[in-house]
């Protein structure tokens, strides 16, 4: 079982790889950093009295029993220093110190492109997004959405009937999968791909979570797909965090504002009718 301090210390407000590492280089072990004093913790750099107060007050017996009953419950825990972590994600510099999974990693998600867009497509874009996803599986690609309604729907539905594997990212826990009315699909993904967090594994969804989730879409991919989306679409997130990352980023080259503003900032347009990457 994974380290319970490690998980425990990963599940606490505003602390993320940087500073678990900084905690680190300090005290030299996570059950250090747990038994340190607010002055010193204070001392390093990036914590504050608020991430202070969250690990004075993390409860390890707690968390053991939380792990216990969530691997019971089929999820795996998987950390920074575990192999089985995503290897093209552990590069990212903000990459979570541990991802909670339910479902299993295969050889062939190193080989991931993600489709993303908006939870209120045209028949036009459903389409396309359903298209594409079953080019990118015939292709030998994983799929990497994050099983919101509309786009990322209709993308893990046609990987999945292609016979291939998905892999949807949350921005809750997967033991509290959101949307409600995906919750059967969710259970097919668990089958045929895997589900992911870094959230607890019984979080209910919240907009930071749902937002940070997208750099996480986007960095166990090679390359980012955006189907269709507004201005102030989730996708547009996906596309940013894809940018910065260095992931090609191809944009259907459609008239909906956030494509077109995608498009004029840089990324690569492609036709409806584009036969993928």
């Amino acid at each position: 079982m994974p380290d319970a301090a490690w998980v425990a210390l990963s599940l606490t407000g505003r602390i993320g790889r940087k500073t678990l590492r900084a905690l680190l280089q300090r005290f030299g072990d996570t059950h250090a950093i747990l038994s340190a004093d607010a002055k010193a913790l204070r001392q390093v750099p990036g914590v504050g009295s608020k991430i202070t107060r969250s690990i004075q007050t993390i409860h390890l017996e707690q968390v053991q029993r939380d792990m216990e009953r969530w691997q019971s419950a089929g999820v795996s825990i998987v950390t920074l220093n575990d192999p089985g972590y995503p290897a093209r994600l552990r590069l990212l510099d903000d990459a979570p110190p541990t991802l909670f999974l339910t479902g299993s990693w295969q050889p062939a998600f190193d080989r991931a492109a993600a489709v993303v867009g908006t939870r209120s497509p045209s028949v036009v874009s459903a389409g396309i997004a359903r298209r594409f996803a079953m080019q990118l599986v015939r292709r030998g690609y994983t799929v990497v959405s994050g099983l919101a309604a509309g786009i990322d729907t209709h993308a893990h539905r046609a990987a999945l009937g292609a016979q291939g594997h998905t892999v949807a990212v949350l921005g809750c826990g997967i033991l509290n999968v959101y949307p409600q009315q995906n919750r059967e699909l969710a259970g097919s993904i668990r089958r045929q791909g895997v589900l992911v967090c870094e959230v607890h594994p019984e979080a209910a969804p919240n907009a930071a979570s749902l937002v940070a989730r997208n750099r996480l879409i986007t960095g166990l991919s090679e390359a980012v797909i955006v189907v269709e989306t507004g201005t102030e679409g989730g996708a547009m997130h996906a596309a940013r965090f894809a940018l910065a990352q260095g992931r090609r980023v191809y944009v259907v080259d459609n008239t909906a504002s956030g494509n077109r503003d995608l498009i004029a900032g840089g990324a690569t347009p492609v036709p409806d009718d584009w036969d993928g990457l």
